[in-house]
């Protein structure tokens, strides 16, 4: 079968790939998308309550506003998918997506020798770079297309669950009940959720988002005297948020405006700006503590052991601060759900085990513990890249969280996290989309990597859960500097009043005329 010959090649059909298939729309870019629709996780990883942890002004490409955008409710991952659905119509790019088209390998055929990046010219060189096999999951057979350029949109969640590690013969195998991880939970309709929690002693391992929406669902199947109990084995601790409200303040007010991260440390900050960080870190602090002690007195925290020992801005530097369904503690109160601090865990016939020697009968253990993102990349990428994808950090190593330098003609979108993806996607594949248009000219390789040492170093010393590549404390700047490099003004508001006290958001960064 011959080889397919194409500009620009994009894998992965989520919000990541909608993006970068709309403002790449005029190379016209191949997408590939390994299922039958498009969505990534809001389709594959959803459950039925699951939720949009921002209003809606806070999740929407600039272009194309939610025709609700006033509503307070956050919206389902319907909701969601419909919006994302509406806006590839709307700009056409349905037509890139090739569905149903699993990547299986990737191959390098670009010139070693050569420096792709920087004063040497266009990404678009061409000359083939990279040569991607895609398998079609109906008829089975590979293609191989030849790219100068692509952009890896498969995304940090999904496809690949992470699975924790157990003691020989004390996993899985030897328990008698079921297993499953939230990967498999999200695939059953209501009626087999249900079915597989209704009257069943379920353990949920996690206490994430996805583990604590889990723990409300199968309270919610239990209910009545003969409903079973749902216990959460909570290894790490993190704050969660009832509402964006803090003792009657807007919660915006304390970390997404341009005044509030003055607070926080950022990239090439300088000297004399390194030292008023420093001297204003008090206020920093007592921001966290006023927040921290909003939610030890409006949820029962202490009462269920679930108050977390480090800062809640840690939490929300790293992008885990979870949004509370509105019954989670009341079904806690009822004994729907009840918690179980431990840091091992393990199998035995009847249930799981606890370094305590304590057991806990179990009819169904699922799994809330997360995925491997980079095993996605990694199972694809050929040597000696595969190697570059992380550092023995833990992190990826990304310039404006989307080039590697060490990596020719490919982007990555969706590996950086902030209060909100889309908009980080959003406006990472504008930028990239003027730098394939030769609009303006990387750094060299060395200025880059530059770049990133100094924003990981900024992560670590921010929060203990830093290998997230969670940019959210100081997010406005990132944009600036993006906004910079394209030519365009960085400060976005009509005043300066505003530019100081109001949060942006991605209609702040609709495209420049």
């Amino acid at each position: 079968m011959a080889i397919i010959r194409s500009k620009i090649g994009i894998i992965g059909g989520g919000i990541s790939g909608i993006a970068a298939a709309k403002q790449l729309a005029k190379y016209d870019p191949i997408v590939f998308e390994a299922t039958d629709c498009l969505g990534g996780v809001w389709k594959h990883c959803s459950y039925r309550s699951t939720k949009l942890q921002t209003p809606r002004c806070d999740y929407e490409f600039s272009d194309f506003p939610w025709t609700q955008r006033d509503n307070t409710n956050f919206p389902t991952y319907e909701e969601i998918l419909d919006y994302l659905y509406s806006y590839a119509k709307h700009f056409d790019v349905l037509k890139f997506f090739n569905f149903n088209s699993k990547v299986v390998e990737i191959k390098f055929v670009g010139d070693r020798e050569m420096n792709y990046f920087g004063e040497y010219g266009s990404l678009l060189t061409g000359n083939p770079v990279w040569e991607v096999a895609v398998r079609n999951n109906q008829s089975q057979t590979i293609q191989w297309y030849a790219f100068d350029f692509v952009v890896m949109c498969t995304g940090k969640y999904g496809d690949i669950p992470n699975i924790p590690n157990f003691p020989e013969k004390k996993g899985p195998q030897v328990f008698n009940g079921q297993v499953l991880h939230t990967l498999d939970y999200s695939k059953l309709d209501q009626e087999a959720s249900t079915k597989l929690m209704k009257g069943k002693k379920v353990v949920v391992v996690g206490y994430k988002k996805s583990a604590i929406d889990l723990a409300v669902e199968c309270a919610e199947a239990n209910q009545g005297p003969e409903g079973q109990p749902c216990t959460m084995v909570v290894r790490t601790l993190h704050w969660t948020v009832p509402h964006y409200s803090i003792w009657g303040l807007p919660f915006y007010l304390f970390y997404s405006t341009r005044s509030s991260q003055f607070l926080h440390e950022r990239p090439n900050q300088g000297l004399f700006r390194t030292l008023l960080c420093h001297m204003l870190s008090p206020m920093r602090r007592a921001a966290s503590k006023l927040i921290e002690s909003y939610l030890e007195w409006k949820l029962p925290l202490e009462k269920y052991g679930l108050k977390p020992e480090h800062p809640f801005e840690e939490d929300y530097a790293s992008c885990q601060m979870a949004i509370l369904p509105e019954n989670f503690f009341t079904e806690a109160d009822k004994g729907k759900i009840m918690f179980k601090r431990t840091s091992k865990w393990w199998f035995w016939e009847g249930g799981v085990e606890f370094e305590d020697n304590t057991k806990l009968e179990a009819d169904v253990v699922i799994l809330a513990t997360g995925f491997d993102g980079k095993k996605k990349i990694k199972a694809i990428l050929p040597d000696p890249f595969r190697s570059l994808v992380e550092l023995p950090s833990g992190m990826i190593p990304l310039y404006r969280g989307t080039i590697h330098p060490l990596i020719p003609n490919m982007a990555f979108v969706g590996y950086l996290e902030s209060v909100s993806n889309l908009h980080s996607a959003e406006i990472r594949c504008i930028w990239l989309s003027r730098l394939v248009d030769d609009l303006f000219k990387l750094p060299s390789v060395e200025k880059m990597l530059e770049q990133i040492t100094q924003e990981m170093e900024i992560m670590k010393r921010t929060t203990r859960f830093y290998k997230r590549n969670c940019i959210s404390t100081f997010s406005i700047n990132h944009s600036d500097e993006i906004c910079q490099e394209m030519g365009w003004q960085f400060w976005r508001k009509t005043n300066w009043l505003a530019e100081a006290f109001t949060p942006y958001n991605s209609q702040d960064y609709a495209e420049e005329k």
